[in-house]
């Protein structure tokens, strides 16, 4: 079973809701980042994959950050300074509300320290809050290392999508 924050803990000391400004910066790193995550995957020709990210963002949250159901959060250190994102989007999944987690993204040099651990287990609180039923979340088979986290922390494979390349034009 993976680790829970202590009852009395509030949620909302690990998430905040993102502001305007960081909305705005977190926006111009994920939108390249995506495509790049995509192009990696092979989902995705390197010359589309940015116009194709932007236009899935736009999808995604056509208000921006107070899109319906879509909450993104500020991760915050035990100290309250910020170090990474959370973004997850209520959905129906088998009849039941569930937090879907669309991105989760901690800074390169606090990376390592539980800062993911900690957000996760405050999306868990905050979605028992919520009155969601689990949370579910995509991961690209290239991320080796969230796949760990993941598994960490108790999540389990429900689809797996395989490819090989085949040689020749094209490949």
């Amino acid at each position: 079973m993976p680790p829970r924050l202590a009852p009395e803990r509030d949620p909302m000391s690990v998430l905040r809701p993102i502001t305007d400004e960081e909305y705005a910066a977190w926006l111009a790193r994920a939108v390249p980042e995506y495509a790049q995550e995509k192009v990696t995957s092979g989902q995705w020709a390197a010359e589309a994959a940015l116009a194709l990210s932007r236009q899935e963002f736009e999808d995604l949250l056509p208000e921006g950050r107070d899109s319906p159901d879509n909450h993104l959060h500020t991760v915050l250190a035990p100290d309250g300074s910020s170090v990474g994102t959370l973004w997850f989007v209520v959905k129906e999944r088998a009849g039941r509300r569930i937090a879907y987690v669309l991105d989760i993204t901690i800074a390169p040099a606090h990376r390592r320290a539980g800062h993911a651990i900690r957000a996760f287990q405050a999306l868990e609180d905050e979605a028992a809050r919520l009155q969601l039923t689990g949370v579910a979340l995509h991961v690209f088979g290239h991320n080796l290392a969230a796949q760990g986290l993941y598994a960490k922390l108790g999540y389990v494979a429900t689809n797996v999508h395989m490819f090989k390349p085949l040689p020749g034009p094209g490949g």
